[in-house]
């Protein structure tokens, strides 16, 4: 009977969990906006030779969107990259890229949010691994390959 009483505990402990770490986008939009936030400086995901997750495409009408970052990334073509990350269900999230280009540096600022038609829809939360290919400008070359995330 002790097992059984530890086990719901544990259970409801969880659950309380991952209430709290539900928040709204409001919350998130408001921290955004204040005079003192601070970005992050670029980091330097890891090259992987072949894009990982399912594949998403550009929605620039997400609401609510925020920075993620991506853990890996890979050469799709010459001109073109993949990057992998984690998101909500593709079903209620989406993410959109905007990606920056110099001569040392491919630097790719990816934004994740709640798709448009799925504002106000209940979302079943869990982690989705997500790929999304970037088209650049120029070949990559030896440049680096940073998320602004």
């Amino acid at each position: 009977m002790n097992r059984r009483r530890i086990s719901l505990a544990a259970v409801a402990l969880l659950l309380g969990l991952t209430v709290m770490g539900c928040g709204s986008d409001d919350d998130d939009a408001q921290q955004n906006t204040s005079p003192g936030a601070t970005t992050s400086a670029p980091s330097t995901p890891s090259e992987v030779t072949q894009a990982q997750g399912r594949p998403f495409t550009p929605d620039p009408t997400i609401v609510g969107a925020h920075p993620i970052p991506f853990m890996s990334w890979a050469r799709v073509a010459d001109d073109k990259i993949a990057v992998n990350f984690q998101t909500g269900a593709p079903e209620c999230y989406g993410v959109d890229a905007v990606t920056t280009e110099t001569d040392k540096a491919v630097t790719v600022e990816l934004r994740g949010g709640t798709r448009a038609d799925a504002v106000g829809r209940m979302c079943v939360m869990i982690a989705v691994f997500g790929t999304m290919e970037i088209p650049l400008k120029a070949p990559l070359g030896d440049r680096a390959v940073l998320s602004a995330g």
